[in-house]
């Protein structure tokens, strides 16, 4: 049976560490005397009140989490943020349409980072600070946060991080989760401080560098600034963001091992291999490219074509100059990138790396066996045998993938979309990349995309954060039977 009531007070729990974030916002709006301190502390409040409600009411439940329960507790807890995350932006009337302020809010939580806000530059700091706040949570997952930090929810943590970390790899290098969670967010927070002091350093001002501090470590890509990096005009700022991004993209199992001086395990993992040779590759096609097309300068063009392929592989999204006016077939090398991703284990979005290799070493397979149908050809991961469970996961999730682009691309499509913009879109958002193409693309917003479209994107926003299985399973009839 699911356990309903700890699942309660679970989220209740949580709503609570969103009231802190909140407060934390109302802070800064106070200090800069902005106008949307009154709609920060009105929802500080009313979050504050339900989520005690929540835990008090139900804080005798019984301490017993299942598999399904972890499921549950994950995209609820989710759908909670986004539904109190709206309301500051909805209360000051900087988004007064609740489909716009519901469909920011969950760009942030998924640290998606579409956007659409038209004039962020005018935006109180109070609210360009909630955003940034929100996309950090969000980026390694307000469930990993619980298990490290607040071990007092007594939530077992294997069923939640199952069901948080649901890739095809989530290797937990230490023998306890609790203590591979707390692992994850010491280097996850210092991994922020450190580009926080270095962006400093480069001229940034303190507000603006602990916001990208904070949306780069999450890959989120929302920026205090409507041009994103391309306002600071700065090569320095521009390659410290692209090294933090592509770390950011690395497996934390794998920066655990950096961290603890492992180096030699971690520089033979086959997926940190394959994530460095397609950001070279392509980076190095457009490059080329630019300088020829473009008649940029080869180190301009370098920067600009490392700093759109490591952001968007990474599922980033900010930008240095307008890829649109690119030559169209680097669209193409673009949108490559984007359903790729990063590594799995990481705060990136897309596929992932290690389900490309995957699904390379079983193309390579089948080739083997045409040639010699009676032999046994195992595919090995790292030296290791892959089961069969995992390559038969890896398809299916492949698969679901893209029929869900297609299906949203369609659907995009029937509202008025441009069919190619209707792709791009729905790459983006399941991909939680931000920027996508044509009138959606790095200088423009999604304000223009039709209600149904932005609702629609909002909930894939959330099957890509979740990795599309931990919300689907919600709606199969097995997953609600008693046994």
């Amino acid at each position: 049976m699911i356990n309903y009531k700890a699942i309660i007070r679970v989220i209740g729990n949580l709503l609570l560490l969103e009231t802190m974030m909140l407060l934390l916002s109302s802070g800064v709006s106070a200090y800069y005397h902005d106008d949307a301190l009154n709609s920060l502390l009105i929802t500080a409040g009313l979050t504050g009140i339900i989520g005690s409600l929540m835990s008090f009411l139900f804080r005798k439940s019984p301490n017993v989490f299942t598999r399904r329960d972890g499921y549950i507790m994950v995209t609820a807890s989710w759908l909670a943020f986004a539904l109190f995350g709206m309301l500051p932006f909805y209360l000051a009337s900087h988004i007064p349409s609740v489909t716009n302020a519901f469909f920011e809010a969950m760009s942030g939580i998924t640290s998606t980072g579409a956007t659409i806000l038209d004039d962020i530059d005018s935006m109180p700091h109070g609210l360009l600070f909630w955003r940034s706040i929100t996309q950090w949570f969000g980026g390694l997952g307000i469930i990993i946060f619980t298990i490290a930090l607040l071990p007092f929810l007594g939530v077992s943590g294997l069923q939640m991080f199952a069901a948080e970390v649901s890739g095809p790899t989530h290797n937990k290098v230490t023998p306890r989760i609790g203590i591979t969670a707390r692992w994850i967010w010491s280097i996850y927070i210092g991994i922020t401080a450190l580009l926080f002091i270095l962006l400093l350093l480069g001229g940034m001002g303190g507000f603006d560098s602990i916001c990208h501090a904070f949306t780069a470590t999450g890959t989120g890509g929302f920026s205090t600034h409507q041009e994103s990096i391309a306002y600071y005009h700065s090569s320095y700022i521009e390659y410290v963001i692209i090294a933090f991004m592509f770390i950011s993209g690395m497996n934390y199992s794998l920066l655990i091992l950096f961290v603890s001086g492992r180096f030699k395990r971690a520089l033979k993992d086959s997926e940190l291999k394959w994530y460095t040779m397609i950001v070279v590759i392509v980076t190095l096609f457009i490059t080329v490219m630019l300088w020829a097309s473009q008649n940029m300068e080869s180190e301009d063009a370098f920067r600009h074509a490392l700093f759109q392929v490591v952001s968007l592989q990474t599922s980033t999204g900010y930008s240095t100059t307008d890829y649109m006016l690119w030559p169209s077939v680097l669209w193409g090398m673009l949108l490559f990138v984007m359903v790729v991703g990063a590594c799995a284990g990481s705060t990136s979005g897309g596929l992932k790396c290690i389900r490309i290799l995957v699904l390379f070493k079983v193309l390579l397979n089948e080739f083997k066996h045409i040639l010699h149908p009676n032999a046994v050809l195992p595919i090995r991961i790292d030296k290791q045998v892959a089961p069969n469970s995992l390559l038969s996961t890896v398809m299916a999730f492949c698969l679901i993938y893209l029929i869900i682009i297609f299906g949203s691309t369609l659907f995009l499509s029937s509202i008025g979309v441009d069919f190619m913009e209707a792709m791009g879109c729905s790459v983006s958002a399941l991909g939680n990349m931000g920027p996508a193409i044509g009138s959606y693309g790095p200088s423009s917003t999604w304000n223009s995309m039709p209600d149904a479209g932005k609702w629609l994107m909002s909930f894939l926003m959330l099957l890509g954060r979740l990795e599309i299985f931990t919300v689907i399973l919600l709606f199969t009839p097995n997953f609600w039977k008693r046994n």
